[in-house]
């Protein structure tokens, strides 16, 4: 046995101090929807909701061992990583010193100094991830603080491979393919590796969000890159640059086995797992879930695990993840309406609706006394082919019309 295998075989009974192993659950409906034997690793079931408390755990134990004087650890994070450096604090009795940005929204707040309790300060600092990280980072500098790397750190890489010596114990038999969530890299190269060892036949699929793709940038150069833009929508997961030790890990990856979830797809995973499942994830971690749909070929008949990476979901995003799936099934489009200024043009366009369309969003861009005004126009409906009709009509009646459903300047600026 390896030092790796032995030292991550540690890390997940260590893990048992804090909380059992998570559970590993076959999912019916998923496993009839792909004609597979699905399961999920369900790492939104720890105590923080999220897998980020085993990295946090292995790390501060080594630090501690090594110097039991250790009274100070510091890290900056919105979301998952500052609440398990918040528990794993409280546990051991330390100080931990979380840095958040400004921005960060009040029930994150509130739950890491729940987890963390009079063992964590919490300081909000700057209106941008890199501003915090900086803040942190000159922290330690002054007060002799041990910096928590969410993801770039061996032991916290070690620590989240405890998850995959969890799988192999819980499943009882090598998975045909295990699906992985990537941001940062550290579980990803934590399972990947472990896997490697005892289980080398298994297929490893990584599913990155299309709009932090850091891994596929890293492969394509040969070395982690910091990307030029990031959606964030994927908070837990949408990171500019691979760490530099999980590309180590990672860097033999095959780029074909690398996939990219569309935002606006991740929500109608999201939404289908809280509706049919009554699972709750946030973005990251319906990642796995999300890309059985481009594996589907490829899984059939196959024992499959997902890691559902995490659960942290402030339900005030609910709106904007039904709007964002609406919009990807072809169920809600916006236009410009270009509409005559003259009596009973609006009843006319009223009239070439169907059945099933129903106007969400109505609202003059130009009051003034014009032949034309345009019209900010939302229509949700039952099907896509719903939309194919009412173009037609438009068409028929003269009536000109832009669709900006996928226009991200008018659409942030309009809708």
């Amino acid at each position: 046995m390896n030092d790796f295998l032995k030292k991550a075989r540690v890390a997940e009974r260590q893990m048992r101090a804090l909380f059992p192993a998570t559970p590993l659950l076959r999912n019916d409906h998923l496993s009839a929807k792909y004609g597979a034997d699905i399961w999920l690793k369900r790492e939104d079931l720890s105590p923080v909701r999220s897998y980020k408390i085993r990295g946090a755990l292995n790390a501060m134990g080594k630090v501690l061992a090594a110097d039991p004087l250790r009274e100070v650890f510091v890290c900056a994070s919105a979301g998952n990583h500052a609440q398990g450096v918040a528990f794993v604090s409280r546990h051991f009795g330390v100080k931990g010193v979380i840095f958040m940005p400004v921005t960060t929204p009040q029930q994150k707040i509130d739950k890491t100094r729940i987890f963390g309790g009079d063992n964590v300060e919490i300081v909000l600092t700057g209106d941008y991830f890199d501003d915090t990280l900086a803040a942190a980072q000159e922290y330690c500098a002054a007060h002799g603080g041990h910096f928590l790397s969410p993801f770039d750190d061996l032991d916290v890489i070690e620590g989240q491979a405890s998850v995959a010596a969890e799988i192999t114990a819980q499943l009882g038999r090598d998975p045909d393919m295990v699906v992985l969530p990537v941001g940062g890299g550290g579980l990803s190269a934590g399972i990947t590796r472990y896997l490697s060892e005892v289980s080398p036949d298994t297929d490893i699929r990584y599913v990155e969000p299309a709009g932090g793709a850091s891994l596929r940038a890293a492969l394509r150069d040969k070395h982690p890159v910091k990307l030029k833009k990031v959606d964030s929508f994927v908070d837990g997961a949408a990171v500019a640059q691979i760490g530099a030790y999980p590309f180590e890990i990672l860097a033999h990856t095959d780029p074909d086995h690398v996939l990219d979830a569309p935002e606006d797809r991740i929500c109608v995973t999201m939404l289908e797992m809280l509706n049919v499942e009554g699972i709750v994830l946030e973005p990251a971690g319906a990642l796995s879930v999300d890309a059985l749909a481009d594996l589907k070929g490829e899984i059939m008949g196959k024992t499959v695990v997902c890691v559902t990476s995490g659960g942290n979901f402030d339900f005030e995003r609910l709106p904007e993840v039904k709007e964002r799936a609406q919009r990807f099934a072809g169920l809600k489009k916006y236009f410009l309406l270009r509409l005559p200024q003259r009596p009973g043009a609006l009843k006319e366009f009223l009239n070439i609706l169907g059945p099933d369309d129903d106007i969400a969003r109505f609202e003059y861009l130009k009051k003034s006394a014009r032949n034309f005004g345009s019209v900010l126009l939302g229509i949700e409906t039952s099907r896509p082919e719903n939309f194919e009709a009412l173009y037609s009509k438009l068409d028929e009646i003269g009536m000109t019309f832009q669709d900006i459903t996928d226009d991200e300047v008018l659409a942030e600026f309009l809708i």
